[in-house]
């Protein structure tokens, strides 16, 4: 099989949550409380905040992803009935601390040496996204933060898509979007980007347009796979 390249990028936007955050570390950090079902209540955790994006856009019920957070979280707790005195506020000052994957920090040093563009494009709140850029060391890094709140839907909305290429100002096929969801990674492709889908959890592939330019297993190997 051929290396992967990618020509003509001119900029890497990338997902937050599951991309360059780990997702899993906030209930992680909580394992003296939460003991064995510390896996099952960040797995549930995180589903239910997706659907709720999803739901929230098909009723046109926005809120911000600190609520939808908030809401998958309280979800998963009563799921799993787990009552703790404080635990909730605790998980929720912990998703503002995610921890990034380990090879994200030298992977956008290497993008930015080369003078590459660099974005987030989230379904979290500015607040949000400040406060996990700054607690990972990363501010300063990122040409842009992006929130959907700035549109008001939920990816994988075209609109979340296009606010990337709009404040940029580069077009929709000459960016690199980078995402570990599926559905995220095969939407951005639908809607016009380069792609390449980082499946750290080896899903399978989805069945929706359209199919992303190639997939990886981590973000390390991005910086040898998209040129100028």
């Amino acid at each position: 099989m051929s290396k992967l390249q990618l020509q003509n990028v001119d900029a890497c936007v990338f997902d937050a949550y599951g991309t360059l955050f780990d997702f899993n570390s906030a209930a992680g950090a909580a394992r003296d409380e939460l003991g064995e079902d510390w896996q099952r209540l960040s797995d549930l955790w995180r589903l239910k905040q997706l659907q709720y994006t999803w739901l929230r856009g098909l009723a046109q019920h926005h809120a911000g992803f600190w609520q939808v957070t908030g809401d998958a979280l309280d979800f998963a707790l009563a799921a799993l009935k787990i009552e703790r005195p404080g635990l909730r506020d605790r998980l929720m000052n912990l998703y503002l601390q995610l921890n990034t994957y380990p090879e994200v920090p030298a992977m956008l040093d290497e993008l930015k040496r080369r003078g590459m563009k660099l974005a987030i494009l989230s379904n979290g709140t500015p607040p949000m996204l400040a406060a996990v850029v700054s607690n990972s060391g990363l501010e300063g890094v990122f040409d842009a933060v992006l929130s959907v709140e700035d549109v008001g839907v939920f990816k994988p909305h075209p609109s979340v898509y296009r606010l990337a290429a709009e404040r940029l100002g580069i077009a929709p096929a000459r960016i690199c979007f980078l995402s570990s969801n599926g559905w995220d990674a095969f939407s951005a492709k639908a809607f016009g980007f380069q792609v390449v889908w980082c499946n750290r959890f080896g899903q399978v592939a989805e069945r929706i347009p359209a199919t992303p330019d190639g997939e990886i297993a981590d973000l390390s190997a991005l910086p040898e796979i998209v040129c100028p």
